[in-house]
């Protein structure tokens, strides 16, 4: 090497023995070595520490910190602590006056049977008289159940004139079908409202009911009951997009290909819209943007409240409330993070709490409007403020370490801030989407108790039977008087019934 390291001058370097110069650049080389492979160990250790805290991330998410369900939380966790324990045991307290069961009105009472003492219980006098207000004791029964069979008869008669045999034809009154609109609207409530399995279906109808039916014909009436449903759950679907807010949610709904609409084998999603008059569900194979602009169409115009799955970006922020629910649970996985990340989780917590305590104090009255909007706004700004802050501080393209997850989940939300305040600029509007999230509930027991549908046309008789049990129980109303009506409505002509009050 006829050039000097770095350092050594060409004077000393030509000065120096050739046996010292050698074994000095063999040192050198050694130590370059060993650096480069201090600096390889560094990197390693770098993606160790992200992957294992990655991997302890992944661990410890539960229903606080992430969107799994509580039921996925398991034996061994502990539901956060609502309230300060009082000291007090669980129940009625004492001199509590209590509410006693429920008597039913008169007019609902069968049979009355008067009970009166023949003596007084101390000296024995024979005792005669009414009691102006006697005490009542109601015993409820539910009497031995029946179905009704009316067998028809259609008698074949031989012409005695030209021997041409002609058959009596059914009343137009007359069920077409063995099942009657009543039990076929029964068989469609424990398919939604109830949602029972075609096993379970079968067993409970023999023993309640003394019926036994098989599961093709089970699938048969759903089919029916979809098709009578129809021109109803699509008149609710166009109310529902004329509404000035919908809570909008989605869940995996698995679909299968026996009708061949599925032969890729795509998972299947289950679409609920929540308004204040309807709510309707809608199943497809897609969780992608068309598939939420075929729920909320291409014209609406209200506050879609929702969480931040991308499917919603097409909206305009101005037309958007982010779930505050959700953002919570984000804020919980922030502020169990290591370093940095665990401080902004608490402030942006801390925030969000004081947050919540003026919104439920302007719900119970406590506080007009006026003052909830400016109680909140220093809230607002240094909530957008801490966002700022992080974003500022960013993180190299393509890091997967935590805080790089903090940064992200904070610019998503910084760059859609607008949306996260809609309920306060906006009145009649949630921070949440818990009202979507509960009506997805049922439709999630179903898909664990049955493991979803086999074919497109179950997936649409599903979410019109849900959109009907969802709607009406919102309304109050009678789900399987409506499933009867609607029956029957299709089957004679009739009017059918409507979904929207009013109507």
């Amino acid at each position: 090497m006829t050039t000097p390291p770095a350092g050594i001058s060409e004077a000393d370097w030509a000065s120096t023995p050739v046996g010292v110069r050698a074994g000095f650049l063999e040192v050198l080389a050694q130590l370059q070595r060993q650096q480069q492979e201090n600096d390889q160990l560094r990197a390693q250790l770098t993606d160790l520490a992200t992957e294992l805290a990655s991997l302890r991330e992944r661990i410890g998410r539960n229903s606080r910190n992430s969107s799994k369900p509580p039921s996925s939380d398991g034996t061994g966790f502990k539901p956060p602590t609502r309230c300060k324990g009082t000291g007090r045991k669980r129940g009625g307290q004492q001199g509590h006056p209590g509410a006693g069961p429920e008597l039913l009105p008169i007019a609902r009472v069968d049979e009355v049977l008067e009970h009166h003492p023949d003596a007084c219980r101390r000296c024995g006098t024979l005792l005669q008289g009414e009691d102006a207000e006697p005490l009542r004791h109601q015993v409820i029964e539910i009497p031995p159940i029946s179905p009704v069979v009316i067998e028809h008869r259609l008698h074949r008669l031989v012409c005695p004139c030209c021997s041409t045999s002609t058959c009596a034809e059914l009343p137009a009154d007359v069920e077409p079908s063995r099942y009657g609109p009543r039990l076929s609207g029964l068989v469609g409530l424990l398919g939604s409202a109830f949602p029972l399995s075609f096993g379970r279906t079968q067993a409970l109808l023999d023993q309640l009911l003394g019926v036994e039916i098989s599961r093709g014909a089970i699938a048969t009436i759903r089919a029916r009951l979809s098709a009578a449903l129809q021109q109803a759950v699509e008149e609710a679907l166009e109310v529902a997009r004329q509404q000035p807010v919908a809570y909008v949610d989605e869940t995996g709904a698995p679909t299968g290909n026996a009708d061949g609409c599925n032969p890729a084998g795509r998972r299947g999603w289950q679409w609920v819209m929540v308004t204040p008059l309807v709510t309707v569900f809608l199943q497809g194979l897609s969780r992608s943007s068309a598939a939420a602009m075929e729920l909320l169409g291409h014209t609406f115009a209200g506050i879609v409240v929702s969480d931040r799955f991308s499917a919603y970006n097409h909206l305009p922020v101005e037309q958007r409330q982010l779930c505050w629910a959700h953002l919570i649970r984000d804020l919980a996985a922030i502020a169990e993070r290591q370093g940095a990340s665990r401080e902004i989780g608490a402030q942006m917590l801390a925030l969000q709490q004081h947050l919540f305590a003026h919104w439920h104090q302007w719900k119970s009255g406590a506080i007009d409007r006026p003052q909830l909007l400016h109680r909140c706004h220093p809230l607002r700004l240094a909530f957008e403020a801490t966002l700022q802050r992080v974003v500022d501080l960013g993180c190299e393209r393509g890091e997967q370490t935590p805080w790089a997850q903090t940064v992200r989940t904070c610019r998503q939300l910084l760059q859609r801030k607008q949306a996260l305040w809609t309920f306060l600029e906006t009145p009649g509007i949630e921070p949440t989407n818990n009202a979507a999230e509960r009506a997805l509930r049922q439709s999630v027991i179903h898909r664990k108790i049955s493991h979803g549908v086999q074919s497109s046309g179950g997936a649409i008789c599903r979410s019109r039977l849900l959109t009907v049990t969802a709607t009406l129980r919102q309304q109050g109303r009678d789900v399987w008087q409506f499933l009867e009506q609607a029956w029957i409505a299709h089957r004679l002509g009739g009017v059918m019934p409507s979904l929207v009050p009013d109507r």
